[in-house]
């Protein structure tokens, strides 16, 4: 697990407490994928029935374990989850399959059921073979110590160059009967829109069919992990898996399977909160980074067309490295809306940093203060609102600021 030295600036001052979600225990341990004496493997146990929903990378180039889960998810259900960090056994050919199959097969023994019941998740080297066989005994024991306990440690298992763990709770009624939603994430490198290097975990004892699940996931990806950026890089591993254990049915709650029901309304809203916050946590926790920027894209021809200016504006390392070096520099944000190929005009363009307007109808504001502006570039937060006065598309993308220190990460990354 690697990390860097110190703690992001904008990591949170306290973690919430996650609540024990009936039908879902855990364990971590330390198999040694890659480095010793660090915990490097997660196996979560799920009560039977247990229904499942993904969403995962669109890399053409996808990893082993992100090939088995596409085959797993199509049934729906699942028993159990393996996730380890270090290697994350992509491009590794045969060997990435045969290693799959072993893990998911060590972790079906130990939990009693199919290894098509078991999904998998890693995280760390790309292209070096991942010995499955460091798996025996470990994940036997895991299961033998499975618990409701401490979700903070089920974050940090999953950690590479994070520097926080990310967690997020929420408890909501459908129907009259209280439910709890659970997420725990990791990334903080290799982030871009289409699932980022990112994996997390979202567990409820709602009782939900995974038709439904899968609806309310891909949604609330939309505008949350499919909006985030660190560095452009959409990685080979990115998984999003969503648990229903159905244990809240015990005590009366009725089993959905339409995502449209109006009884999930609180529930649908809850989990898009969830998914955007634990994606921000992902920015915040940006390799080096010092700054969150949140880039709002607003009057475009359409939403896809927003996104995409948004994404833009959002990547440009010219603009990064300038909210690193805390300075106003707007030019760079017309430069990145023209090259975007999105319809814009240049004469009905207007640019915001926080509450004030920098640019205006094709020209700098006739009202522009330099020093009210750079005072404000020093927060740690900012804010960039875009307006194209061509339609009502609009878009928010989050991204952070491009430092020294992510590429000193970077480049000593397999050292």
């Amino acid at each position: 697990m690697i990390m860097s030295a110190s703690i992001s600036p904008l990591a949170p001052l306290s973690y919430p407490v996650l609540p024990q979600i009936e039908g879902v225990r855990f364990a971590t341990a330390e198999a040694g994928i890659r480095y010793k004496n660090r915990t490097d493997v997660l196996l979560v146990a799920l009560e039977a029935g247990t229904q499942a929903a993904g969403v995962l990378t669109r890399s053409k180039c996808p990893s082993a374990p992100v090939d088995w889960c596409r085959k797993v998810l199509q049934s729906g259900k699942a028993r159990g989850l393996v996730v380890n960090s270090g290697n994350a056994n992509a491009f590794t050919g045969a060997n990435g399959a045969q290693a799959v199959a072993k893990t998911a097969a060590i972790a079906a023994k130990a939990l009693g059921c199919t290894p098509d019941d078991i999904l998998l998740a890693s995280t760390g080297v790309i292209g070096e073979p991942l010995d499955a066989s460091k798996f025996e005994g470990v994940l036997d024991d895991c299961f033998r110590r499975a618990s409701q306990g401490d979700w903070l440690d089920t974050a940090r298992a999953i950690m590479t160059t994070d520097t926080f763990p990310k967690l997020a709770t929420a408890t909501v009624t459908i129907d009259g009967v209280p439910v709890t939603i659970n997420g725990i994430a990791k990334g903080a490198g290799m982030i871009a829109p289409d699932m980022a290097t990112m994996l997390s975990f979202i567990f409820t004892d709602a009782p939900i069919a995974a038709e439904a699940l899968q609806v309310l996931l891909s949604r609330g990806t939309r505008t949350s992990f499919n909006a985030i950026t660190v560095d452009s890089d959409t990685s080979t591993s990115d998984t999003l898996i969503m648990f229903a254990t159905g244990a809240a049915a015990k005590r009366g709650c009725p089993q959905l399977s339409n995502p449209a029901d109006r009884r999930l309304a609180a529930f649908r809203k809850a989990l898009d909160a969830m998914l955007l916050d634990l994606a921000k946590q992902i920015v915040r926790d940006g390799e080096g980074a010092r700054h969150f920027v949140s880039i709002r894209v607003e009057g475009a021809k359409s939403a896809q067309s927003a996104k995409i200016i948004g994404k833009s504006v959002a990547d440009s390392p010219l603009l990064k490295t300038a909210i690193a070096g805390e300075d106003a520099n707007w030019g760079r944000i017309v430069a990145a809306i023209g090259k975007a190929g999105e319809p814009a005009d240049r004469d009905r363009l207007a640019i915001w940093f926080g509450p004030t307007r920098v640019a205006y109808q094709g020209a700098r504001d006739p009202a522009y203060d330099e020093a009210k502006v750079s005072a404000y570039m020093k927060g740690q937060y900012i804010d960039i609102r875009i307006e194209l006065g061509l339609g009502k598309g609009q878009f928010t993308v989050y991204t952070c600021d491009l430092t020294k220190e992510y590429v000193e990460i970077n480049g000593d990354y397999r050292s």
